[in-house]
């Protein structure tokens, strides 16, 4: 099974009257989403912040070029739950405020991170329900891979989680939820705009750069004895000159000129070989 993902794609309103800006957009999406559904993949998810505001006319135009001929999963970041309750949200785009299922492969869960209409507190919470739903799911799947989609990091795991309003709030003890799992789990998140990938006990977290920033994928191969995650450019001198002239011109977006880090910080390979205990 094969899953393509990206993470803060940011699609903003714009200001028309700024040369080039409107058209730069247009080039840019359209040609990053194309890029994006060609990917080979069984699923294809938006680690959140699919928009720059939430505003209802953003999200239908990025909608309207994912269009309907491939799977798609959008979690909610912050920036797209700026305009709209979440409600009014979910209701535009079709899709589930948190979920999972399962294949024969492994169980997938995509979680709610986001505050609602909060400007100042731009971290991740998650409230009681959920957790508890979460953690049934991590005990349900029992010895079957976890793969779980989030918008913001778990605290103080990959790079910049360890800073205020950079992960899922400390206050919310993820990590007691985490141990609770059985065998190999696997935790991927944008918000912090920059590719990082750590390894902690059975976890592996796996953190992904903003698209301006970075103009790429992830893709996902769970193998039988493997899950494989490795990092896809676009290569296109035209698309990165469209994406400067966004990042520009943008509010509440700031440019990471390093946002891809090293080949360790982009790529990974997660065995589901069962080691022998020692002797």
């Amino acid at each position: 099974m094969k899953i393509a993902l990206f993470s803060d794609l940011h699609y903003p309103a714009v200001d028309e009257r700024i040369p080039g800006l409107l058209e730069a957009r247009a080039a840019f999406y359209e040609e990053f989403i194309n890029q994006f559904l060609q990917v080979d993949a069984d699923l294809h998810v938006s680690l959140g912040d699919l928009t720059n505001y939430g505003m209802p006319h953003e999200l239908r135009n990025i909608y309207s070029l994912i269009g309907d001929s491939r799977e798609f999963i959008h979690v909610l970041g912050n920036h797209d739950n700026y305009t709209m309750p979440k409600e009014e949200l979910l209701a535009l785009t079709g899709q589930k405020r948190y979920h999972s299922f399962e294949t024969d492969e492994a169980v997938f869960a995509f979680l709610d991170t986001a505050r609602e209409l909060d400007f100042e507190s731009w971290g991740g919470w998650m409230d009681d329900e959920q957790l508890e739903w979460f953690e049934h799911v991590i005990q349900h799947s029992e010895e079957k891979p976890l793969l779980v989609f989030a918008h913001h990091p778990v605290y103080n795991t990959t790079a910049g989680s360890d800073g205020e309003n950079g992960s899922i709030h400390p206050d919310i003890d993820m990590r007691s939820l985490l141990k609770q799992k059985k065998g190999i789990g696997m935790f991927f998140n944008g918000h912090m705009h920059c590719d990082s990938i750590v390894k902690e006990d059975n976890w592996t977290f796996v953190q992904t750069a903003a698209c301006l920033d970075q103009p790429s994928f992830r893709l996902i191969n769970i193998l039988e004895d493997a899950i494989i995650v490795a990092a896809l450019d676009v290569e296109s001198d035209e698309l990165r000159k469209n994406a400067a002239i966004i990042y520009d011109n943008i509010n509440h977006f700031t440019h990471r000129p390093n946002a891809c880090g090293t080949d360790l910080n982009r790529n990974c390979a997660v065995s589901l070989i069962p080691t022998s205990p020692v002797l």
